[in-house]
């Protein structure tokens, strides 16, 4: 029944756009140069404003836009948000088993492949969709509001196509992660160096603009319109503090059965899933937010207090003279983090909330991906074994590995996950620019691109190393 759920998209994969593997070994300069015109097309897409809007500054998703790599108004309004979304929906589909998929048939990989674009596709319409009925736009002529639709799914199919430009060895690493580290560069930028343009300003410019006074600079406003000192310094801070928590791991020693005396050591770093518990954590509270306002705007934006159902997901404030739509209580309230010192002040239980929710999702998400995402002890175990290894003063044997990695793998999972959730959720509170999770993220995608540059280095300059990192 699994299998055929795959092979549902076989027909379907011979009329979805694709790029093509390279036929050839693509060089370093040339995969620099791929990577950098892909990272060119999608900034100059995020200031290109959709047809048939009005620019607007207020923007009721933009604490949770980070991890989409998403922008308001422009044509990148959904960001990567269907790629990530689909991607998470069969990743766990085919962790859980409920399809069946083996990843090292090349068959398999490409139905999973055309899968994914499909779902892509699909959510991008739904999305779009979505946002257009919600009214975010306001009220909009029928072919103005077919355009804006036509415009969404262009930008969601030229994204995906991207994407998978940079995958398949064209250029480097993944489309994804290199939207999100732009989109959180971008965002720190803006909101430091950003002069004054009357819908924004950066805050140095908001200070010596002579727009606030000092401590509202320094600590930031009730509004949260203007980014604050404290944010820049919580900024910087929390770059060094991911820093250092990715480099802090326990190292079990190993050694290889068939060479005697030759010893190494197995890494089981603090964040062991890296960041996937805040990704999981922040999609989830973006998706509460963002199903709660379109149902409260579909539902004639009723005032707070006056319906019990939006008082349970989210009720909403609607600013006639701004147009802004802010969360004022219920679930879609608690999942939205404070933005500054200020706002955790005047509604300390929101903040002691919020924290509580993200550590405590941050910490699930974590075990959940230790069986899905194949890291858990026994299937370690197992790649060790596979692979000549064993711990030294023990027999040669699955069983010993996988009850020594159980000693350290479950807790080091957990803990790792309730530090991911602190930092993030600390971060908000502090307000630092881009927001704690895109810190996280940006860190740990910056540290990946700076190990696969190395290898490629090395491997464009030593030839011979390929065959050693079997590429």
């Amino acid at each position: 029944m699994a299998g055929r759920f795959l092979s549902l998209f076989k027909p379907i994969g011979r009329v979805l756009p694709e790029i093509k593997k390279p036929e050839r070994k693509v060089s370093f300069n040339e995969k620099i140069f791929w990577t950098g015109l892909v990272l060119v097309i999608f900034l100059v897409m995020t200031e290109i404003p959709l047809y048939g809007i009005a620019a607007s500054a207020s923007d009721q998703f933009s604490a949770l836009r980070v991890i989409f790599a998403s922008n308001r108004g422009t044509l990148m309004e959904l960001g990567i948000g269907p790629i990530v979304t689909a991607g998470l929906i069969l990743q766990l589909l085919a962790g859980s088993s409920i399809i069946q998929c083996d990843m090292s048939d090349s068959e398999d990989r490409g139905l999973f492949t055309t899968a994914s674009k499909v779902f892509t596709v699909v959510l991008t319409g739904i999305q779009a969709a979505a946002y257009i009925i919600s009214g975010m736009y306001g009220a909009l002529p029928g072919p103005t509001t077919l355009v804006i639709f036509l415009q969404l799914i262009g930008t969601g199919i030229i994204v995906m196509l991207m994407d998978e430009l940079v995958q398949k060895g064209w250029g480097l690493g993944s489309g994804i992660s290199l939207f999100i580290m732009a989109g959180v560069a971008q965002t720190v930028f803006w909101d430091t160096f950003s002069p004054s343009t009357g819908l924004f300003v950066g805050s140095l410019s908001s200070y010596l603009g002579g727009g606030q006074t000092f401590l509202a600079w320094a600590f930031g406003s009730a509004s949260g319109v203007y980014p604050s000192l404290l944010g820049f310094f919580a900024t910087i801070g929390v770059f060094l503090v991911v820093i250092y928590l990715n480099g802090i791991r326990i190292e079990l020693p190993m050694s290889y059965a068939g060479y005697k005396g030759f010893r190494s050591r197995y890494p089981i770093k603090l964040l062991y899933v890296s960041n996937l518990p805040v990704i999981f954590a922040s999609a989830l509270f973006a998706n509460v937010y963002f199903f709660s306002q379109l149902l409260w705007g579909t539902q004639g934006r009723p005032a707070p207090g006056t319906n019990l159902f939006f008082q349970i997901i989210g009720d909403f404030n609607f600013n006639a003279t701004s147009g802004s739509i802010t969360p004022v209580g219920g679930l879609a309230y608690l999942v939205t983090a404070p933005r500054n010192i200020q706002n955790v002040a005047a509604d300390p239980l929101r903040a002691a909330a919020y924290l509580g929710i993200i550590v405590v999702f941050c910490a699930v998400f974590s075990l959940i991906w230790l069986e899905v995402g194949g890291l858990g002890p026994s299937k370690v175990a197992q790649q060790l074994m596979d692979s000549g290894m064993q711990i030294p003063g023990y027999r040669r044997s699955g069983r010993p590995i996988e009850s020594v990695l159980k000693r350290y793998i479950p807790v080091v999972t957990v803990l790792g996950g309730i530090i991911v959730g602190f930092v993030a959720g600390f971060s908000d509170f502090l307000g630092a620019f881009g927001s704690g999770t895109g810190i996280l993220l940006s860190v740990g995608i910056i540290y990946q691109y700076y190990e696969l540059l190395m290898r490629e280095r090395a491997a464009e300059m030593f030839p011979a190393f390929r065959r050693i990192l079997g590429e």
